[in-house]
């Protein structure tokens, strides 16, 4: 993609869409353009007629195709802050973590304490990190996303065309997502599906919560005990749906939330495992099986515990 430079207000500018935005719709491609630009003025530009693809009008659901001509008016955008480089120790980790890559999609062991993208200001994630690695790639976008907390298998497309089927996938049962988690006490259980509903809301100090509720959208999880541990049981946990927290939610619903859950967890039990060297979520996404998105070659993906999460599991035994 060819494109002027920018300033706080930016020229008339001509983008040429090459392949990696080829399928994307108009407002999208504007959306990550003109950041900081409100979705309401978008939306305005393009209703009035200022932005144009091949000189003529154009919906803001239009699906670009390599070749086609932007013009984008000259627009105020915020200006973009610093950000810092990644971790040594982030970078580090995505470069060993590898689990399985061609020209299409890559597939890394996130590790945990790390969120997947940046947030406002100078932090940064790990799309961030691997574009950081990868200055030479074109294309690097998640398809999905896991919890800051959470480590594990976790999939970045290569090109737009793996994107868009991958998708797919995820809005249907396309993937099968297998987790594995410890949960405090001893769940007497083998194997039960908690399909409560997930409501997400915010609480006095705005973080993101999610409770069990009517009003929320349906969701389904099923849980399979591994081993029952003196005070704690690891299970496998597979979501059907992709609510956020879904696991953990659904986990503390049962009765057994997951060990070192600060949002949803008991503060008693997390008190006495941290004292034992749980220091974060014990959430793992560990499996993988969905179909290539290219050649349709039936792919199974795992990611070995993390070392200190495996260390702190033997002690258990």
């Amino acid at each position: 993609m060819k494109r002027e430079d920018t300033s706080n207000i930016l020229k008339v500018q001509f983008v040429e869409i090459t392949e990696a935005h080829e399928g994307q719709r108009l407002d999208n491609l504007l959306m990550k353009l003109l950041k900081g630009v409100p979705k309401s003025r978008i939306y305005r530009i393009i209703r009035k007629g200022e932005v144009r693809i091949n000189k003529g009008r154009c919906d803001a659901k239009r699906k670009l195709i390599i070749g086609d001509i932007v013009r984008i008016p000259p627009i105020r955008v915020a200006e973009e802050k610093e950000q810092l480089p990644a971790p040594a120790f982030l970078k580090k980790c995505l470069q060993e973590g590898i689990l399985f890559e061609d020209n299409a999609i890559l597939v890394i062991n996130k590790p945990a304490g790390f969120a997947v993208h940046g947030g406002s200001g100078l932090s940064t994630g790990v799309i961030e990190a691997l574009r950081e690695i990868r200055p030479e790639s074109h294309f690097l976008e998640l398809v999905h996303r896991l919890d800051k907390e959470t480590s594990g298998c976790l999939i970045i497309a290569k090109k737009r065309s793996a994107l868009r089927t991958l998708h797919e996938y995820f809005r249907g049962s396309g993937v099968r997502k297998n987790y594995l988690a410890l949960l405090g006490g001893r769940w007497e259980q083998e194997k039960v599906i908690v399909d409560q509903p997930l409501l997400k809301s915010t609480n006095q100090s705005i973080e993101r919560m999610v409770k069990v509720s009517a009003a929320g959208k349906a969701s389904k999880t099923l849980f399979k005990r591994l081993s029952l541990l003196q005070n704690a049981t690891l299970v496998e946990a597979s979501p059907f749906t992709g609510r956020t927290h879904q696991i953990r939610v659904h986990a503390a619903w049962l009765g057994h939330a997951i060990i070192a859950d600060d949002r949803y967890g008991d503060n008693e039990t997390n008190k006495k495992f941290k004292k034992r060297g749980y220091k974060r979520l014990f959430l793992h996404a560990q499996k993988l099986q969905f179909a290539h998105p290219i050649n349709g070659e039936l792919l199974k993906i795992i990611a070995p515990l993390p070392s200190d999460l495996q260390t702190l599991l033997d002690n258990e035994k």
